[in-house]
């Protein structure tokens, strides 16, 4: 399935299911460029997550929806940039990270070819490594208090898409947790 298809999938369901998770996610504006907005990156960005950005814009800056489990919120290509930026600044008055491996391995710091795609509300990230090697591409998840990272969570953000849709649609687990739906229609996902 592509992206955008599997995308649809996951709204529909919270549409249906989870309405106020549904509510709070944005579409992109049609004159916003996100080739042009991701140019800062400096670096080639996976199709898989171009076309996420073409078709799903985040939240707006103060709201929390956990569509990605265990507990991250979704970022479009605006948001996205501005949490790198933020990292690189943060990082630029510390050490250099200690993440000049491969792609998908352990590291500490916050490396410049990871792209931040969600975020905690907190601090803690989802983001693509997109550092050189066959794991590149691959969605890791970064611990803000230890700096750190670790294995990948997945392949690609179109296999943690997939696997979201296939959590919400068949009532399994994806990743590490389970997803539940509140009495007030917010997706939950629930630590395995």
């Amino acid at each position: 399935m592509e992206v955008v298809e599997v995308w649809s999938d996951i709204v529909r369901w919270l549409d249906e299911y989870a309405p106020v998770t549904a509510a709070s996610l944005r579409v992109p504006d049609p004159a916003l460029d996100v080739a042009r907005l991701v140019e800062e990156f400096a670096l080639t960005l996976p199709a898989d997550l171009m076309a996420w950005w073409e078709c799903c814009d985040g939240t707006d800056d103060d709201v929390l929806a956990d569509v990605l489990p265990p507990f991250y919120t979704p970022y479009g290509a605006r948001r996205s940039l501005e949490a790198w930026r933020c990292h690189r600044r943060s990082w630029a008055e510390r050490d250099e990270p200690n993440g000049f491996g491969r792609a998908g391995s352990e590291a500490t710091g916050f490396h410049p070819a990871w792209v931040p795609i969600a975020g905690d509300g907190f601090a803690d990230e989802l983001v693509v490594d997109l550092r050189p090697g066959p794991s590149a591409g691959c969605v890791l998840e970064w611990e803000q208090e230890t700096s750190q990272t670790a294995r990948p969570e997945w392949a690609d953000v179109s296999a943690m898409l997939s696997d979201v849709r296939r959590a919400l649609v068949e009532g399994t687990s994806a990743g590490h947790s389970h997803p539940t739906v509140t009495e007030d229609g917010r997706l939950d996902w629930q630590v395995c």
